[in-house]
């Protein structure tokens, strides 16, 4: 049997704003990666990774997402894509987006609906809760950079999570509506012929459904940073989100085979062995 080239296969991430510009505004480009193709073939590379190239105001430079389904103009246009997707394929190189499907911007649409009240039909796309008695954040969670993770809406009188910035509210991966909608961006690109999918922070996706307060961490040290301060027992790494990474397998493999192998998922993970192994 013929093991997945992904086994002994080079994948090299780029980062596009910094690779290559093409257009002299001081930002890379899909027109970057594009020219610098026969380079990355001399390394021996078999895969490139490109880091976030959605629509974004850049508050996390792409990881904040305002439209799944585009190019943000600064790197250029659908077409642009598909012209390089076509170039790598003929060098019989892969090409892998980086998906972010914890979390969008705020300034997707999807939360700017969310947000405007609490009976907005994608209210439910995100997690929003209700103060605590004491009129602050619902529990004790903290964002992976610093503070809470909850965000208080004056508009609605909710408070919505965010397991990083507070312009990346999360989404709720218990409605089968928010499911059905990222699994639709994955066949878009899919039909467009990427080779796989590098996945944004997959052991986050979901959350404890009654939201219980984090335990305190007994190694926590205060170098470690203030997220180690609790154990992310609730608010990370829960059971059902094995489920979510079974369907989207099952997505990539009904695409088949795409030149010499399968459509790739690598989920970004950061746990302990025995528990990142479920994986």
């Amino acid at each position: 049997m013929t093991e997945p080239w992904w086994q002994a296969g080079v994948i090299y991430q780029i980062y596009p704003r910094s690779f290559q510009d093409t257009n002299n505004d001081g930002i890379g480009d899909l027109g970057g990666i594009e020219r610098r193709l026969d380079y990355l073939v001399s390394l021996g590379v078999d895969a490139i990774w490109i880091s976030p190239i959605y629509p974004s105001p850049m508050v996390d430079f792409g990881y904040d997402v305002t439209d799944y389904c585009d190019v943000d103009p600064r790197f250029g246009t659908l077409a642009d894509f598909d012209g390089l997707l076509m170039q790598a394929h003929r060098r019989r190189l892969k090409v892998l987006l980086d998906f972010v499907p914890n979390h969008t911007s705020d300034r997707h649409p999807w939360f700017v609906e969310s947000r405007a009240a609490r009976a907005s039909q994608k209210r439910s796309w995100y997690i929003w809760r209700d103060p605590a008695a004491d009129g602050g954040p619902p529990n004790n969670w903290i964002s992976d950079f610093g503070g809470s993770a909850w965000e208080w809406d004056r508009t609605t009188g909710q408070y919505y999570y965010h397991a990083f910035l507070k312009e990346q509210p999360d989404l709720n991966w218990r409605h089968p509506d928010v499911q059905a909608a990222m699994y639709d961006v994955m066949r878009f690109w899919f039909d467009r012929g990427v080779d796989g999918f590098r996945i944004d922070v997959l052991w986050h996706m979901l959350k404890a459904a009654d939201f219980q307060d984090n335990p305190p961490n007994p190694a926590y040290r205060p170098e470690m940073g203030e997220m180690h301060r609790l154990l992310q027992l609730h608010s990370t790494d829960q059971p059902e989100v094995h489920r979510i990474a079974t369907e989207m397998r099952e997505i990539a493999d009904s695409y088949g085979a795409m030149g010499q192998g399968k459509r790739v998922l690598l989920g970004e993970i950061y746990l302990p062995v025995d528990r990142l192994m479920r994986y």
